[in-house]
């Protein structure tokens, strides 16, 4: 290795070394001036980590680095033997860290250090070293938690056995996150073949059909011969898809195994934050983690690292009391802010409380009342008030508060993780912030739905339940729809009214999706629900910065895109529409076609009502082939869709009854049912029916292409 090289190697492997040791510093320095009784137990591991700093800084040719280090020996030796710490000599330990911190960001901008904090601060050092009166050091800007940048991003320690032997080998984050996309990939890439795969089946059983038909005639004998390849192709195809299946789905559980880190380590840098507010505004603070060993997903833990600091700045700006105050009303001195994480299912809950004063609601909704926002009286909705952009309750302007800007921010972020934020507080006890956010952002399970012509995913974890509503429903309160419950009533909107898109026709009994965001509710009708998938989420990128109501890209196992929408935005927005017309006039119902709908499946039934419905078909759904045939002697129909096997009657005995009577003999019957075999293809047909299809491969255009011919 020539001479520049080994020099950029050398520095590179410094910079990744000063980083761990900047963290040990605020660490160590934290617990130091919290227990200064704890000297001599841990200055000696300030030393050690000055003295590798220094040791290593040498080796990569950084002297200034060097030469600070060495002073800071000196200001924290003498702490060992019995001399005690003043607030100005931690001021200027933590000022060095940050100048430390800020100097390697600098060398791998390759930068050059001279006009830097860390040479402003080389007189004081040297001044605190050799016992004269330091004075307090200009602060340096503590460095931000954020996610470092993609050029700089820190790399996670895999473990490798070499010779026995268990070392930790540093990967690049980068290339984690380039192996979970490969990985996500290959999972769609494995559903889509099932896909083919099941296409495959049913082609191999249409001819078998087909042979059934031909029988005795020159023409069986060659569709034996492709029937029976078919079927040898079919079983190839079904061990490689479950091979695939298995390797993919190791592969997705290990890459997402290295990527995991603790909770803590999420949290490194905000105790650091906690203290410098707290001290700035002269109050003091202990900062906890609960939960800490949670491992989660880097991505997401760096995702979180932004709302948190926003968090944990405003329990101590605006959650904290004054010490003289916390003591008057029998409090420690001391403030308490809390960081905890949690699973709930697929989905993490992390919170961050205090110990302090809580809201202000009348502050609060004085604000919004100066503002001509509408000022709720339910204290729990006038709590979220704090989440308004450009509201605050602080007395002036600081460099932390005051100017109505971090908790809106904070809101934003969290639905960006397609999360929700929620605030719960006891007047004079404390407040609690609860960040509900998905486990990975890698894949998801979404609900499919077709809104003014366009296919739309919403999470499945967001989806509370799938409606049909009818005008008993549905009321109207001050100019806004509902919909009716037993407990509440829901917003209720047109989710192509909200999103801008143009509106389908009505529908006697339109489809709507429950969704929720932490305790908030909306009801949002959809032209159609389509299906349940798993797919990969994809950022829209830096060009789109805030697409309205767009948490991300969905790629879907066929490869088509959808938008994926968040729905704490759509909660929100559909909670001010004004009324909608949601169900046709007796005229426009007049004009449409009665479908009998027969299937014991809730979940099958409501898909094909929704895509029948969608086509602007009048439905009537049955849980089974007695109820249909009652409904059709009692209301006629057009046209008849029904499952096979069903309870009292099957669809069997429905098509013969309705074949053998004379007012009903000529209603078109389609049977869509998951039994694929000729023979009872065969019995189908012999009992009239008009149309088979195979669930196996069900096809919403196959279905209503078929009704549009019989009709």
């Amino acid at each position: 290795m020539d001479r520049d090289r080994l020099a950029q190697a050398l520095l590179d492997s410094f910079l990744e070394e000063l980083e761990g040791h900047v963290v040990s510093l605020n660490r160590d320095l934290l617990a130091l001036e919290q227990a200064p009784a704890r000297a001599k137990e841990l200055i000696p591991g300030l030393l050690r980590t000055l003295h590798s700093v220094k040791g290593a800084s040498r080796a990569a040719s950084a002297a200034m680095v060097e030469n600070a280090c060495h002073r800071m020996e000196e200001v924290l030796e003498p702490l060992i033997h019995g001399r005690t710490p003043t607030p100005d000599l931690f001021e200027l330990c933590f000022a060095t860290v940050d100048a430390l911190d800020d100097a390697g960001r600098r060398l791998a901008a390759r930068q050059e250090l001279a006009g830097s904090p860390l040479e402003a601060l080389l007189p004081q050092l040297e001044q605190a070293a050799h016992g004269l009166s330091a004075q307090t050091p200009a602060p340096v800007p503590a460095p931000t938690p954020k996610p470092p940048p993609p050029e700089a991003e820190p790399e996670l320690p895999v473990l490798a056995q070499v010779s026995g032997e268990t070392l930790p080998v540093r990967v690049s984050g980068q290339k984690l996150d380039a192996l979970l996309g490969r990985s996500g990939e290959l999972r769609v890439a494995m559903l889509r073949l099932e896909g083919h795969a099941e296409s495959l089946e049913a082609l191999r059983d249409d001819v078998a059909g087909l042979r059934e038909t031909v029988r005795g005639t020159t023409s069986e004998t060659t569709l034996r011969r492709v029937e029976l390849e078919l079927a040898r192709v079919a079983r190839v195809l079904a061990q490689d898809r479950r091979a695939l299946f298995q390797s993919s789905t190791g592969l997705d559980d290990e890459v997402r195994r290295s990527r995991m880190l603790p909770f803590e380590e999420g949290c490194t840098g905000l105790e650091r934050a906690a203290r410098d507010v707290a001290h700035g505004l002269g109050r003091r603070v202990r900062m906890e983690v609960q939960g800490g060993g949670l491992d989660l997903d880097r991505s997401l833990l760096q995702s979180l690292r932004e709302p948190l600091l926003h968090l944990v700045r405003n329990a101590v700006a605006h959650g904290l009391e004054a010490p003289e105050e916390r003591v008057r009303h029998g409090k420690p001195e001391e403030g308490r802010v809390v960081l905890s994480a949690r699973l709930r299912g697929s989905r993490v809950q992390v919170a961050v409380e205090d110990d302090g004063r809580g809201l202000d609601l009348e502050a609060l909704r004085e604000r919004a009342r100066a503002r001509g926002l509408e000022a709720p009286e339910d204290d729990a909705e006038a709590a979220r008030l704090v989440f308004l952009p450009g509201l605050s309750t602080a007395a002036k302007v600081t460099a932390v508060s005051g100017r109505g800007v971090g908790l809106d921010v904070v809101r934003a972020q969290v639905e960006a993780l397609r999360g929700s934020v929620e605030v719960a507080f006891k007047a004079g006890q404390g407040t609690r912030f609860t960040l509900d956010v998905p486990l990975t952002l890698s894949t998801l399970r979404v609900l499919l739905v077709s809104v003014g012509g366009q296919t739309l995913a919403l999470a499945s974890e967001g989806v509370d339940r799938l409606l049909r509503l009818s005008p008993s429903d549905v009321r109207e309160v001050e100019g806004r729809m509902s919909w009716v419950t037993p407990d509440a009533l829901v917003p209720l909107a047109s989710l192509a009214s909200v999103l801008d898109l143009p509106a389908g026709p009505p529908k006697a009994r339109p489809s709507a999706v429950v969704l929720s965001a932490g305790t908030a509710q909306a009801a949002l009708v959809v032209d159609e629900v389509i299906a349940e998938q798993e797919v990969l989420v994809r950022s829209l990128g830096s060009r789109v910065k805030r697409a309205r109501h767009v948490a991300a890209a969905a790629v879907m196992p066929d490869g088509r895109m959808a938008l994926l929408l968040s729905p704490a935005s759509l909660v929100r927005a559909a909670g001010g529409r004004p009324s909608t017309h949601f169900f046709p006039t007796p005229k426009e119902q007049a004009a449409r076609r009665r479908v009998v709908l027969a299937d014991d499946s809730p979940t099958t039934r409501m898909l094909e009502q929704s895509i029948l419905e969608g086509a602007g078909y009048d439905v009537v759904a049955c849980a089974d082939g007695a109820e249909a045939w009652e409904r059709l002697q009692a209301g006629g129909a057009d046209a008849m869709v029904m499952d096979v096997e069903m309870p009292r009657m099957d669809g069997f005995q429905v098509t013969e009854a309705v074949r053998a009577s004379p007012r009903f003999g000529r209603v078109p019957v389609v049977l869509v049912t998951s039994r694929e075999k000729p023979e009872d293809k065969a019995r189908g047909l012999q009992a009239g029916a008009s149309a088979y299809i195979v669930k196996s491969a069900f096809d919403p255009t196959s279905l209503l292409e078929t009704l549009r011919r019989l009709l």
